[in-house]
This record gives structure tokens, C-alpha cells and sequence, in this order.
């Protein structure tokens, strides 16, 4: 069997400078808080604190959020970090990356349909899936150099250090109590 690996197209974005306000930590902490409690969550059973039901977001069924949630690992060595995503039963064609304003997105997308014709019965089951995961870029990245390759089911995404953020670092020695 041979081993078969492929490019990812790493799409750049830029916007226009806005009027230079960032989101309200508490707004942030809230939302990352309330997902929390949605990937726990069981249909019918009311949350005391998730938030209205005027919010933005829409609401997940259960089922879905267990269905498209791919296992993500961070790592750093060699002078870069690396996020490895697995995404079994995606193409490459049904995977984006981006790299905007300090953030990597890495959204995906999966669809099947199943066809089965007897002469007693016909049988059509689809099913349908996305996620999105977006991950703050750590200061030193160089964005222009940021890398994503897809192998047999796993997406790695190499984020290189600028020589700059290599030479602050330092090796701090560990002393016993």
C-alpha cells in the first residue's frame, strides 16, 4: 500500500482596520462557558445556566455535537507548534484552513447519501455534518509560513516560530524543594 499525502491550501485573510475594539473578556469567557455546558447537555433536560433563548448562537441537538467533534492535540517542538485534527471519512476537498488576524479556523464539512433498491422496498439515508474550530495563534507564529497537510484521515497543521520568538526562549533549570 503506498503512503499517500496531500497539500492543504492555507487560505490568508485580511480586513480592513476597524475601529480597533476587541471582544469583552466577560462576553468571551460566557460563550466558551455555555459551550462547555452544551457538549454535556441531554435533549429535554433545561440547563440553569445556559442563556436565553434569544441568544445568537443557534441551538445544537446532542446528537450533533458528539457526531462532528473531532479529537485536536496542540503541540511545540522544533521551533514550531503543530495541531494535529482527525478527521476520518473527510476528503481534502471538504476541509478549510484559514489564518486571519491572529486566529486559524479549520472548518469541515461531510456528506453521504446511501441508495438501496430492492424489489420490495427503496431505501435513501442521508446524513450531514460540519464543524468549525478556531484556536488563537500564540505571539511568534510567523502566519506567512503556517503549513497544513492531510494523510490518511489526519490534518497537520505546522506552525512555525519567527527566529525573533525562537531567541527569547530560554530553558528555565528545576530545582528539588
Amino acid at each position: 500500500m503506498s503512503k499517500k499525502s496531500t497539500q492543504v491550501e492555507v487560505k490568508r485573510e485580511t480586513r480592513p482596520a476597524g475601529n480597533g475594539q476587541r471582544q469583552n473578556p466577560f462576553v468571551s469567557l460566557r460563550h466558551e462557558i455555555d459551550r462547555l455546558f452544551e457538549d454535556f447537555d441531554w435533549p429535554g433536560i433545561h440547563l440553569p445556566f445556559r442563556a436565553s433563548g434569544s441568544a445568537i448562537e443557534p441551538v445544537r441537538q446532542w446528537s450533533d455535537v458528539w457526531a462532528m467533534a473531532p479529537a485536536m492535540d496542540l503541540v511545540e517542538r522544533n521551533g514550531e507548534y503543530e495541531i494535529q485534527a482527525e478527521l476520518p471519512g473527510l476528503g481534502l476537498d471538504d476541509i478549510d484552513v484559514k489564518v486571519s488576524e491572529g486566529m486559524l479556523t479549520i472548518k469541515g464539512e461531510k456528506s453521504e447519501e446511501h441508495v438501496e433498491d430492492d424489489q420490495d422496498y427503496h431505501m435513501r439515508e442521508r446524513s450531514y455534518g460540519q464543524f468549525q474550530r478556531s484556536f488563537r495563534l500564540p505571539d511568534g507564529v510567523d502566519t506567512d509560513k503556517v503549513e497544513a497537510r492531510f494523510d490518511k484521515g489526519v490534518l497537520f497543521v505546522k506552525m512555525p516560530k519567527t527566529a525573533q520568538a525562537k531567541s527569547k526562549e530560554r530553558k528555565i533549570e528545576v530545582k528539588p524543594a
